[in-house]
């Protein structure tokens, strides 16, 4: 398994959409790169918010794509090609309602599963062969609520459940760096 070089975080740009559940990928980053102690800067041949540190001497990429989410793949695209980073050293951080909110799981490869930012990575990186990190953030029963329950923003309870989440990726991610993507799936997967 090779190594992750870039993490991507998916999200909308601004402050009326900061708390909605589609953001769950921005949040990750941002703890992340609290723990880091970095500062994204913007950059706009990237179309994004960037941050880099060092993991084992390795440069490890954070970007927060400030395209819209159905754009993502822009800005994946535009990074991934300048600094020659392949699918394959990708980590797409995303909500995801097909999981509860007390629930992360690490994915590679597969469809889009309706998610328009996984939709235009796909698309401009030419296949979906990267690592995903998906975050749970429930389902809102009925399919015609869907975009209402994304754009909102999450419950308290909802919102202390993926924040726990979170930690509990993050506290995986350096096996998922490393490559090591199963003891980061068996950690990630039956921790509670």
């Amino acid at each position: 398994m090779s190594r992750v070089s870039l993490i991507v975080g998916l999200g909308n740009p601004g402050s009326e959409y900061e708390r909605t559940r589609h953001n769950a990928g921005f949040w990750f980053l941002d703890e992340l790169a609290r723990q880091q102690n970095l500062s994204f800067k913007l950059d706009k041949k990237f179309h994004g918010e960037v941050a880099r540190y060092k993991h084992n001497g390795e440069d490890v990429w954070l970007l927060k794509p400030t395209t819209f989410m159905n754009l993502s793949g822009q800005a994946v695209q535009a990074l991934a090609h300048f600094y020659k980073i392949n699918l394959d050293e990708i980590l797409v951080v995303h909500d995801e309602l097909d999981l509860s909110v007390d629930t992360a799981r690490l994915k590679k490869g597969g469809g889009h599963g309706g998610h328009n930012g996984l939709r235009d990575i796909a698309s401009k990186m030419g296949g979906n062969n990267y690592l995903r990190l998906r975050l749970g953030i429930g389902h809102p029963g009925d399919k015609s609520k869907v975009t209402n329950h994304v754009l909102k923003k999450a419950s308290t309870d909802d919102q202390i459940s993926i924040e726990r989440n979170i930690e509990r990726a993050l506290n995986v991610l350096p096996l998922v760096i490393e490559g090591d993507i199963q003891k980061a799936m068996n950690e990630l997967h039956t921790d509670k």
